[in-house]
């Protein structure tokens, strides 16, 4: 019965949004390890991050998408023998980019698969509920393969922010 699911998750590959990386105020990133521990690690950077920009009051939203795209990085993005070679550059990548109306969450893994939102009634499930979470706390997302001497994808997350002053 998943009539609305395939259109709801309709914009998987694209790029990013129009946005002018010249005009980020802000851009934070870090290398998460192919550990579930990364997790962790993705919300304490992104909790440390956010107050530094004053925007500590969209933790919630923000992290919640991050532990979702993270989780999605380290158990689909990563080929089944990875291991965690110290001289390796770690496989999985948050970035954080702030621009004036507009917060952007961008998580690079190593697979050329598109992310599947897998068609479930079952909101209860465990797996499968990451996509749907994303766009529910979201305001668009999307993906797109990577190009050049980086392989891999980046899917990412959009959170539009109030004009500063208009609150």
């Amino acid at each position: 019965m998943g009539t609305n699911g395939s259109t709801m998750l309709e914009p998987l590959r694209q790029g990013l949004p129009p946005l002018d990386p010249a005009a980020v105020s802000d851009a934070a990133s870090c290398a998460l390890p192919a550990r579930y521990e990364a997790v962790r690690d993705a919300r304490r950077f992104t909790r440390g991050t956010l107050d530094q920009w004053d925007m500590g009051d969209r933790f919630d939203d923000v992290c919640l998408v991050v532990s979702e795209l993270v989780t999605n990085a380290l158990r689909h993005g990563l080929p089944a023998d990875t291991a965690c070679a110290a001289d390796r550059e770690p496989p999985v990548r948050l970035h954080l980019m702030r621009w004036t109306e507009r917060l952007v969450c961008a998580v690079r893994d190593p697979s050329h698969d598109s992310p599947v939102a897998r068609e479930t009634d079952d909101f209860s499930a465990e797996s499968g509920r990451g996509l749907f979470l994303v766009d529910s706390f979201s305001d668009s997302w999307g993906w797109h393969p990577l190009a050049g001497a980086l392989s891999g994808k980046v899917v990412w997350a959009l959170f539009r922010l109030p004009r500063p002053g208009s609150e």
